[in-house]
């Protein structure tokens, strides 16, 4: 059987791990853009990604390796690497040899999670992960995380949010949201509007969502209570997915009530994407599909995510 999808892993930033999930001198293994990695945390809290595999003779430095100060040890032989991949001691040798590294991927910490920077031809970073305040800002309240997996790829789960016919036949809302979306450079905002009913009637909510990659989203939420919910979506292979997300409300007033609130929010947003989930697992992704007047945005959102793909 063939590959699913027409392209490869996108380049960009992408979520590994949560900040705190990671403590000083700690290794953790991870799949991610189709590779084994080994991620770790210094003696002196920084956080470092390299290729899982000690170019010596091959042992996981995700499995046994530890942390030396500002390098991670191989378990099998004991060489120490760097986070830039390079090789700071051979206990054995006289010399190391010049050419020795292991790839190291660029990573940055922020809005409480590790990012890795991921690109297809190995160029550096041309754009930065954003701040977003909500997320380490004390006023509001701790993020609560939520996690899953899906076989699908970026590309057709970011579609997902363009295609507002199937929320009336997939997940069951009463009508079409009404939805709006801008694509400008490397990020991209829609917003939707709708009604939700509550126990003192229908309120109207306006739903503000930004992208910045395929990756990494902020949907803020105002109207029937104010929420900042964050998603971090990271291919481990060209076919699969795993979701880091994560909603804050203020600290302000009914903060109980507004956190029960965005649980809810949170929660129908997890229902709605196990209601995607089969459809995604078996469907194919059609490269000239025949769209109608009712379609949204689909096709502009395609042309803006071509430019996060590596010809190949």
């Amino acid at each position: 059987m063939g590959r699913r999808f027409p392209f490869p892993i996108p380049n960009g930033w992408f979520a590994v791990a949560w900040s705190g999930e990671l403590a000083a001198g700690e290794v953790k293994p991870l799949r991610c853009f189709g590779r084994e990695l080994v991620l770790f945390r210094t003696e002196s809290g920084r956080a470092r990604l390299l290729d899982a595999y000690c170019p010596h003779l091959g042992a996981h430095l995700g499995v046994g390796g530890t942390v030396c100060e500002e390098t991670i040890r191989c378990p099998f032989h004991g060489w120490r690497w760097d986070g830039e991949g390079r090789c700071q001691e051979i206990p054995y040798a006289k010399r190391i040899p010049p050419a020795v590294a292991i790839d190291a991927l660029p990573v940055c910490e922020k809005n409480g999670a590790i990012f890795a920077w991921h690109h297809l031809e190995g160029a550096a970073p041309d754009w930065e992960v954003p701040d977003l305040p909500e997320f380490v800002d004390p006023t509001w309240t701790e993020p609560e995380p939520f996690e899953m997996d899906l076989a699908t790829c970026l590309q057709e789960l970011g579609e997902n949010a363009h295609d507002p016919a199937h929320f009336v036949t997939v997940h069951g809302v009463a009508d079409v949201p009404r939805s709006d979306a801008e694509f400008d450079g490397r990020s991209k905002v829609s917003i939707n509007r709708g009604s939700f009913q509550t126990p003192r009637g229908p309120v109207e909510t306006v739903i503000r969502g930004e992208s910045f990659g395929l990756g990494l989203g902020v949907t803020r939420v105002s109207g029937i209570a104010d929420m900042c919910f964050l998603a971090m979506n990271t291919p481990v292979d060209e076919e699969n997915l795993h979701l880091r997300w994560a909603f804050s409300v203020p600290r302000v007033g009914d903060s109980t009530r507004a956190e029960g609130v965005g649980r809810a929010f949170m929660n129908e947003f997890m229902r709605q994407l196990q209601q995607d989930a089969p459809i995604w697992a078996n469907k194919v992704y059609t490269e000239r599909p025949m769209l109608c007047d009712g379609d949204g945005p689909i096709a502009q959102y395609r042309k803006w995510a071509r430019q996060f793909y590596s010809e190949v």
